[in-house]
């Protein structure tokens, strides 16, 4: 693929192996990257110091995606009905601000975009949006254990009570935009 056409989302919803389990499914992802972003703690942050909530960083994922295949539109938008965006630092049992929900965008288009989307959604939700829409400052790959978690993991509890109904949610809401593969 041509890197003139590769396009690079980072966003935050909750846990990141949930939002890293969704992308995984869609096509014309390449790849997604958990990690951290957001916060003001100096150095690199380890996932135990994000975990308790004193370094300002959200879990979030980069999500790096052919724009000839889909479009940063289409991303955000399958972002924003895979988690709830409505409750503010928090996405199920996992409270505080690691886990709000947010859009790190990396340009005024990307800023822009983000707000029509959540402009379009917002209609289909009982809650305001508390989707926090900020640049991008910087990103922390998290540890090598978090990459793909789901897939190496998926019988684990965690992952069978919230992220399998996740991925069911989006193949039912998502079909057409997803992966020729099965999803288990």
């Amino acid at each position: 693929m041509n890197n003139s056409n590769l396009g690079l989302a980072t966003v935050g919803g909750g846990c990141f192996w949930c939002v890293e389990a969704v992308f995984r499914q869609v096509k014309g992802v390449e790849k997604v990257v958990s990690g951290y972003s957001g916060g003001n703690a100096p150095g690199k942050p380890t996932y135990r110091e994000v975990c308790s909530g004193k370094t300002g960083h959200a879990e979030v994922v980069q999500i790096h995606f052919d724009k000839n295949q889909i479009s940063y539109t289409d991303v955000l938008t399958i972002f924003m009905t895979s988690h709830d965006p409505t409750t503010l630092n928090r996405q199920g049992a996992d409270v505080g601000t690691q886990y709000r929900s947010v859009i790190y965008y990396h340009n005024e288009e990307q800023k822009e975009i983000a707000k029509g989307v959540i402009q379009n959604v917002a209609p289909y939700f009982n809650e305001p949006i508390v989707t926090e829409i900020s640049p991008l400052d910087i990103f922390y790959e998290a540890e090598e254990y978090h990459q793909d978690y789901y897939a190496n993991n998926s019988s684990q509890g965690y992952c069978s009570a919230v992220i399998t109904p996740k991925l069911a949610k989006l193949r039912k809401m998502h079909a057409d935009k997803l992966k020729d593969v099965s999803v288990s």
